[in-house]
């Protein structure tokens, strides 16, 4: 009997994170008092002297002024651009897969993404369809009781999965090897399509947008995610039948912006049907195949650089974002200084002395590397 067959010890849902369960069931394990924080620069030298990321979690510090003015900022200038993306991927999915299916949004930036989909659809189409966030993890790939658990209790519903934004596309391939790995283990067949809002690495056929811009959610960590850390797999903490892991920061609760993001955006729907029409329109009769422009362009910098370490490279307005506020930054690159989706970049380079570099030979924005152990290369 395999393991999709012998589902008596699929885990139980534990109620966890801020948001409503109207809008997602969070397929995690809560680790809120049995997992600790470790400082940037520490967890920076362990990740690289070889330490999985996954089995750390970074200091969750409350939101400076700065962050929250950049946060607030960047939804009042794209939530209308949020909002025509989730119109346009929604339309997609449902045009590539119909309405027999089961958003599984990969936590934890992929959790706003589903939930605004989830909306969009009930919006626009008065559909009804499950949302479900769970954990895929580089180099340890998909939280496979999640999954088991999503089939069990949808068997005639097929998974969409879904996430924020692609960089280089390392989770596009880990989703691949996740499913192949499913159809040879255990014989379950799943559709390893990955819906994004916005595809700035060109390696997804079911997105939004190509363009590279902030997503503001990409601002914040935990607090507009449902308060839920990143996920989280330990041998001394994760069993064999439970689900991957996350911490639940319930004394951020005064700070947490999660659900005005969705709202604002969702706000925006009535007003963009026109153009989510238009877009639609435009994308389902144009070449929407996966190039993988932008891991091309992360391996030319890879070369140009001398960086040993292809992960030190983030690619992309949300990734660079991130490197400047939750990693050890060496330098960023950048299209063109003066382009008002990069605008933030900039400041927070400045603030933080980080050297900005003019760079055009990449199919971003920009690109934030971060630094080697032992400085430049």
């Amino acid at each position: 009997m395999n393991k999709f067959q012998d589902t008596i010890n699929i885990p139980e849902i534990e109620p966890i994170g801020s948001y409503s369960k109207n809008d997602v069931i969070f397929l995690l394990k809560n680790l809120s008092n049995l997992i600790g924080e470790t400082g940037t620069e520490d967890r920076e030298e362990a990740i690289q002297l070889g330490k999985h990321y996954s089995e750390m979690l970074p200091i969750e510090y409350r939101p400076t002024k700065e962050y929250m003015d950049i946060f607030y900022s960047s939804l009042e200038e794209t939530a209308k651009k949020m909002a025509i993306a989730v119109g346009v991927v929604s339309n997609i999915l449902l045009n590539k897969r119909g309405n027999k299916i089961v958003l599984a949004s990969l936590a934890r930036a992929g959790t706003p993404a589903g939930i605004l989909i989830k909306r969009y659809l009930q919006h626009k189409y008065d559909l009804v369809i499950p949302h479900y966030s769970l954990s895929i993890i580089r180099g340890k790939g998909i939280d496979e009781n999640a999954v088991f658990y999503i089939l069990k209790n949808h068997p005639n519903l097929e998974i969409q999965f879904v996430d924020g934004w692609t960089g280089k596309g390392a989770i596009t391939r880990l989703l691949t090897e996740a499913c192949q790995k499913f159809r040879e283990v255990y014989d379950v067949s799943l559709n390893d399509d990955l819906a994004v809002i916005a595809d700035p690495g060109h390696c997804s056929g079911t997105f939004g947008t190509r363009e590279d811009f902030l997503i503001p959610s990409a601002c914040l960590n935990s607090t507009v995610s449902g308060l839920i850390s990143r996920t989280v797999h330990r041998c001394d903490l994760i069993r064999e039948n439970d689900f991957h892991g996350a911490k639940y920061y319930s004394e951020l609760i005064n700070e947490d912006v999660s659900n005005l993001f969705i709202n604002a955006v969702a706000s925006r729907f009535g007003l963009v049907d026109n153009e989510v029409a238009r877009q639609t329109a435009l994308a389902l009769n144009s070449s929407i195949t996966p190039t993988w422009s932008g891991l091309k362009s992360v391996e030319r910098i890879q070369t140009e650089f001398r960086i040993k370490d292809i992960n030190l490279i983030k690619p992309g307005v949300g990734e660079t974002t991130r490197v400047l506020l939750r990693r050890v930054p060496w330098k960023i690159l950048v299209q063109d200084k003066s382009s008002k989706n990069i605008k933030h970049i900039v400041l927070l380079a400045n603030d933080r002395n980080v050297p900005v570099e003019t760079y055009t030979n990449m199919s971003y924005e920009c690109c934030g590397l971060i630094k080697p152990l032992g400085g430049a290369q």
